[in-house]
């Protein structure tokens, strides 16, 4: 078995492990102590945070998945076993909520990104339809200053043809080469198809390997 075959089935195994919700906070007071290693996933409302989570960990309903935008209200913890807390965010850019409403999520989600040291790294989704919007550009400039790591991951690749993918993909990579704290590849996922999943889940083992390694 090859060094690769054998990270894979490990990162195989982690994820098909324990997984359980342990807090919920809809305001920074009520944010879990720090502890173990943290990986967050962040995005626009709709672009399948809660899905990927449930495809990475197997599961069909670990992350709340809503059809309709702008429902997660809450930053969500997710342990993974003994190795890390996944945490899902509150979506960010959805219009068809009250702006103080909106204010307050953002203000919740940057905080949180901004002044958590045990952050590892951030998962930025972009739905692969939209490519990187004005919201998300603001996402990533906060990151950068706050030398937060973060990695691009398109989702829901399976809705649209090869070449749209390789174009989506091409441009967010431009783009993500201008900023300082983004990992220099993009992903491309489907949670209904499960593409690209245990690649994810790969890159998220081999972070968490180095983590202990340090």
């Amino acid at each position: 078995m090859n060094e690769t075959k054998a990270a894979e089935d490990l990162a195989r195994k982690l994820f098909a492990g324990p997984c359980e919700f342990i807090a919920g906070a809809a305001v920074l007071s009520a944010l879990p102590p720090e502890g173990r290693a943290e990986v967050a996933f962040i995005g626009r409302s709709n672009v399948g945070k809660s899905s990927l989570v449930n495809a990475l960990t197997g599961r069909n309903a670990l992350a709340r998945v809503s059809q309709t935008p702008g429902r997660t209200r809450q930053i969500n913890f997710f342990s993974l076993g003994s190795a890390c807390t996944l945490v899902d965010l509150p979506g960010y850019g959805y219009a068809k909520i009250a702006k103080t409403e909106q204010e307050r999520w953002q203000d919740l989600i940057f905080t949180y990104l901004r002044g958590r040291a045990c952050l590892k790294r951030a998962i930025l989704l972009i739905d692969v339809r939209r490519g990187l919007m004005e919201s998300d550009h603001a996402v990533m400039a906060l990151l950068d200053q706050a030398a937060v790591s973060y990695l691009a991951v398109l989702t829901k690749i399976d809705s649209v043809a090869p070449e749209a993918q390789a174009q989506a993909r091409a441009a967010a990579l431009t783009e993500l080469n201008r900023h300082a704290a983004a990992y220099p590849e993009v992903l491309s996922t489907s949670a209904q198809s499960g593409a690209g999943i245990d690649t994810l889940r790969l890159h998220i083992w081999s972070l968490l390997a180095a983590n202990q390694g340090a």
